[in-house]
């Protein structure tokens, strides 16, 4: 696959990073984004522009996708100048945004009738992990795709594992961002303590961040949130989809997340109050105002 045309839809937070990697690593890329500013620095590196999802498609060999909402994810893939409309029998799709698992089978379905592998292949490590190529990367889809697409994915991210059939890798990024949503609450929590005790952030994340407390959001967040940093290295709003997935998954599975149903509840006010383009360390904002704080 050394010498694969690479195809590359979506140029946000993370996909600028993750593309460059595959830019940087020699293969030659085609790549699409709703505002060609965003693309700026990929295509002054030697990337070429296309008009459409379709047209990338019909320059690549395996063509990647990284886009914020499901709505977006079907516009891409399933739109007149969709990636199906353009993908040539024996490439292959890989979908890397956080999505729907229906979609991801729909995707896979639709593809296989077209002579074409697909893949879902969402991430996580935040905007960090993605400029670092330290991304966790959980792949849903057939082995020959998966093996077919590995060394790519290995110039993105360093913890890479095929979880099973299509849709196999969205219901795992939903299982992460289950986790996420109570660790986020407790670290928020943690810290609106620790403030109101009169106590530095950063000198108590150094002492429990490295005992048992210690977890990626507290080390890295938290870190944001003792800065006053609410950049987005992942939106709320993008947080609050995939909180909104995963309920709509339990509840098709019959399972009760009172916990993530709780936190969902606290970023949907973050989102009231127009917060959503922060960062998911936003959710600090939120609670501090109800303590009467100001963040």
């Amino acid at each position: 696959m050394a010498d694969a045309k690479v195809g590359w839809v979506g140029i946000g937070v993370m996909g600028k990073s993750m593309c460059g990697h595959l830019l940087k690593s020699g293969y030659p890329v085609s790549l699409t984004t709703r505002t060609r500013e965003k693309a700026s620095e990929l295509l002054a590196a030697g990337a070429a522009w296309c008009a459409t999802p379709k047209d990338v498609a019909q320059r690549s060999d395996i063509v990647f996708s990284m886009v914020g909402f499901p709505s977006e994810v079907e516009e891409v893939y399933f739109g007149a100048d969709g990636i199906l409309a353009g993908a040539r029998a024996g490439s292959l799709v890989c979908d890397m945004s956080t999505s729907d698992p229906s979609t991801a089978i729909r995707i896979h379905e639709a593809a296989r009738a077209r002579s074409v592998a697909s893949l879902d292949a969402p991430v996580s490590g935040g905007d960090v992990g993605a400029r670092e190529a330290r991304l966790a990367i959980m792949i849903g889809g057939e082995k020959r795709a998966f093996d077919r697409a590995l060394p790519l994915f290995q110039k993105m991210g360093e913890t890479i594992a095929l979880m099973g059939g299509p849709g196999a890798g969205q219901h795992t990024k939903m299982a992460n961002q289950i986790a996420i949503a109570g660790t986020m609450i407790g670290t928020i929590e943690s810290l609106l303590y620790a403030k109101t005790a009169g106590l530095g952030m950063d000198a108590v994340i150094d002492i429990i961040g490295k005992g048992a407390a210690a977890s990626w959001s507290l080390n890295n967040l938290g870190r944001r949130i003792a800065k006053g940093d609410f950049a987005p290295g992942f939106y709320i709003k993008h947080f609050v989809k995939d909180m909104g997935i995963a309920l709509q998954e339990s509840r098709r599975m019959k399972l009760s997340l009172p916990g993530l149903a709780l936190v969902n509840q606290f970023y949907v006010a973050a989102q009231g109050q127009g917060l959503e383009n922060l960062g998911t360390q936003g959710l600090f904002k939120v609670l501090a105002a109800m303590s009467g704080f100001q963040a």
